[in-house]
């Protein structure tokens, strides 16, 4: 691989040029360069974050992905096909007539993840984890996964990118890759009808540049790192956005290039739906303003409003449809709402979603994966019960909710009432039989798959003693994912508002919606963010390399 090396410049504009330029460092920009160097293409990657982060917000999520078919869930004995998938995806999505192409990326994801997502995945050297999770569960009442269908990667998203950051700098055809880091891209170049390249700046140097190219893809995110775009761009049924959003996406993922698409006649669509999440808590050793950490919200807690009533009159239980609880919190006055639970049920079920805080996973430590998937995360809760000051603990129900009125500020919290919830959640752990509690009922169906008998509590009450202290989680909405962006066809090529291709332009990953401008629709189905980025990828260079021969 050659560095662009540093020079003197005398030209007030550096000037570039190659057979494709790809902006932005993430997955989705390494899978296009790697399959175009597999084709002897020549690859200048600009990245606008420094050379340790490469890899963008996949290097630090989970490592979930949505596969259909797989050995995995064959060996477990799981049955799928792509048409059970279709299924649940078209159930989820709810597209409507207008959504031509996100309903065609999603019928070719379901038929061709495995292939061109898993195995092509498998062949780079990447490794799942042999049980495969179950979320966005589908029931008698929600939409979602008939069948467990989350791959965990080995090494979580930080070993993913890792890997094929390894894979890009060892190719074959290195020499023909440059990569430049700190390079803000501002303006895609159009001459007549046809895209040429890019310009922006190197803000190390402070220096402007342009790049000269056949194609250009862009691949630089959504724009859930700005707060501002979130409420710009906020889903108006919900009412207006909430005052706090915590970040938990990437600094970078600002829209700037959905603006510069934009302005050279590229359709964006569905750009009021962003994927958050409403288990948000700010993190304790912040890298950005407002950064917030995804909890993976207990299954036994109990799920209070910002006044401290339980949700109803269908609880919320996290695990099923996603959408539909950030939907009920934010249609509060106050949008944000607590957990309530004790120390022994948080050992059990609380997780925090990222790479960062599941390091056996990260770091492949097999001992360490096993002993906290069978014993718990006792140093996570206590780290969390330690440095994070949306969590709250008390060694009674009166002095919980004492502090919780202290945290919820001006907002009155009915502490009577969260007391009477608290006392009737539990009566409900001794009934016999069948629990009258439909969150109970929710649990113990959760229960039947295997691996989920391991993580979930049964009728375990709050108001032990035994299990103390009590914990109480103040829970924020947080940013993650834009659903919407630049529209593309099957190969990536950007379209205008007439569903014409943009000659030499391409956008991939979430800067393409994952696809078409929207694959998922109204809500998604986890796990298939980064497929997405694999294969919209992996579709554009493709594109570029038929096109050329």
């Amino acid at each position: 691989m050659m560095l662009l090396p540093e020079k003197t410049i005398l030209n007030p504009v550096q000037t570039y040029k190659t057979d494709v330029v790809i902006a932005g460092g993430g997955l989705a920009g390494i899978v296009a360069a790697l399959e175009l160097l597999d084709s002897n293409k020549k690859v200048l990657l600009l990245d606008r974050d420094i050379r340790e982060n490469f890899g963008g917000l996949a290097r630090e999520s989970f490592g979930g992905m949505f596969f259909v078919g797989t050995a995995q869930q064959r060996w477990t004995g799981i049955s799928d096909n792509p048409a059970l998938a279709l299924q649940d995806w078209l159930a989820y999505a709810e597209f409507n007539e207008a959504d031509h192409w996100p309903r065609q990326w999603a019928e070719y994801y379901v038929n061709n993840c495995t292939e061109l997502g898993y195995k092509w995945l498998r062949k780079q050297g990447i490794r799942f984890l042999p049980v495969v999770n179950w979320v966005e569960r589908k029931s008698a009442e929600y939409a979602g996964n008939s069948v467990p269908r989350f791959h965990i990667v080995w090494g979580s998203g930080k070993g993913l990118s890792d890997t094929l950051v390894g894979k890009l700098l060892s190719h074959r055809n290195v020499a023909n890759l440059s990569i430049m880091f700190r390079h803000k891209v501002t303006t895609i170049e159009k001459h007549d009808a046809r895209v040429v390249g890019l310009r922006g700046v190197d803000e190390e140097k402070g220096q402007d540049f342009l790049v000269n190219a056949e194609s250009t893809i862009i691949a630089s995110g959504g724009i859930c790192g700005s707060i501002d775009r979130i409420k710009a761009n906020w889903y108006k049924p919900w009412g207006e956005a909430p005052e706090i959003i915590l970040n938990g996406s990437h600094p970078y993922a600002d829209g700037l290039l959905h603006d510069a698409a934009e302005n050279i006649g590229a359709n964006l669509t569905h750009m009021n739906k962003q994927w958050l999440y409403s288990g948000g808590v700010r993190h304790p050793k912040p890298r950005m303003p407002n950064h917030g950490l995804s909890i993976i919200s207990s299954k036994t807690a109990l799920w209070l409003d910002s006044q401290g009533r339980r949700f109803g009159p269908e609880p919320l239980v996290g695990g099923f449809d996603a959408r539909r609880i950030i939907e009920t919190v934010c249609k509060q006055e106050h949008k944000y709402s607590w957990q309530v639970l004790n120390r022994k049920i948080a050992v059990r079920e609380l997780a925090i979603s990222g790479s960062e805080h599941n390091p056996a996973l990260r770091e492949k430590k097999v001992y360490r994966f096993l002993k906290g998937f069978l014993m718990g995360a006792g140093g996570l809760v206590d780290d969390m019960l330690a440095n994070c000051e949306d969590f709250i603990m008390a060694n009674s129900v009166d002095e919980l909710t004492e502090k919780m009125q202290a945290h919820n500020q001006d907002v009155p919290l009915d502490r009577q009432e969260i007391a009477r919830t608290i006392k009737a959640y539990d009566a409900s752990a001794d009934e016999p039989i069948q629990s009258t509690d439909k969150q109970r009922q929710l649990i113990k169906l959760i229960r039947k798959y295997p691996l989920d008998k391991f993580r979930t509590c049964v009728n375990r009450k709050i108001d032990d003693p035994a299990a103390y202290p009590l914990i109480a989680i103040k829970e924020h909405i947080l940013s993650r994912k834009t659903l919407g962006g630049i529209q593309t066809d099957l190969g990536s090529r950007v379209l205008t508002d007439s569903g014409d291709p943009i000659p030499g332009l391409f956008a991939v990953g979430e800067a393409a919606g994952f696809g078409g401008g929207g694959v998922h629709g109204l809500r998604s189905l986890e796990g298939t963010f980064l497929g997405g980025c694999v294969l919209s990828g992996r579709l554009a260079a493709n594109t570029i390399k038929t096109s050329a021969s």
